[in-house]
């Protein structure tokens, strides 16, 4: 469905969000499906049988129904279930299918999807018809996109990249401050120890190494650019030893700050 124009996307009236009652049941049609159904859980708790397979369902939970499948499904009346569904079908070949079933973790997007389909039709929205195809097309590249893009640890691992990189720039923006690795730890919701090992392993320098490098890559532009004298720029950098700063200075770029100056 990825290559799919959204014109061939035929809409169909059976959608809705709704809070399932008590004793809902959804009972094993005689014929199967006859077209597609989105379907997916906001809340409560349930069970559902496809193919054979029974799933258990709560928040995240969301199905595409092929033609031909047999659903069946109930929930506890304690935890009742609030869902949506979308009835569609198709006018051009179909290649890639998203999967049956999956749990959404980040949900906040695809629900907003969802909510603005369904009221599309609820207040009769001028060309809503044209817009609810490139929303139903936006959900199904959604889900194309959980179930054939990066696995978990990929995305896991790209998450804590990320965030590694935005503090390393955040010290870049503060270096005067005198950053903790604790502090950036807490930042990141890692421990100083790991935070350390990953942020040595992304940046190719302990934070401490990092942040002298920042101090005096900021050092050598206020030198060059602002007119500010050495003790000016020590100070504003959180140095309170002008002879260190010097040293250090001298250390990183071969050069002392007034020749730079």
């Amino acid at each position: 469905m990825l290559k799919l124009s959204p014109n061939s996307l035929v809409l169909l009236p059976a959608l809705a969000k709704i809070s399932c009652e008590p004793n809902w049941r959804w009972q094993k049609r005689e014929k199967p499906m006859p077209n597609y159904d989105l379907f997916y859980v906001w809340s409560g708790q349930g069970w559902l049988e496809l193919n054979d397979k029974t799933y258990e369902i709560g928040k995240g939970s969301c199905f595409l129904f092929r033609p031909g499948d047999h659903p069946t499904a109930t929930h506890n009346p304690q935890k009742p279930l609030v869902l949506t569904y979308i009835h569609f079908d198709v006018t051009e070949p179909v290649e890639i299918i998203p999967k049956s079933y999956r749990v959404l973790q980040e949900t906040v997007e695809f629900e907003h999807l969802l909510s603005r389909y369904v009221r599309m039709f609820l207040i009769k929205t001028y060309a809503a018809e044209e817009e609810a195809r490139l929303i139903l097309k936006l959900l199904l590249i959604h889900l194309l996109r959980e179930d054939y893009g990066q696995p978990p640890e990929k995305k896991a691992s790209n998450h804590l990249t990320e965030t590694i990189h935005e503090i390393a720039n955040y010290i870049r923006q503060h270096p005067g401050m005198q950053h903790r690795v604790e502090d950036l730890a807490r930042r990141a919701n890692l421990s100083p120890r790991y935070f350390a090992i990953k942020f040595k392993e992304l940046t190719g320098m302990s934070v401490q190494q990092f942040l002298i490098r920042s101090r005096i890559e900021r050092a050598q532009h206020l030198l060059m650019h602002t007119g500010m004298n050495v003790t000016e720029v020590a100070d504003a950098l959180g140095y309170r030893d002008i002879f260190f700063f010097s040293r250090q200075f001298k250390q990183y770029t071969g050069k002392s700050p007034s020749e730079v100056r």
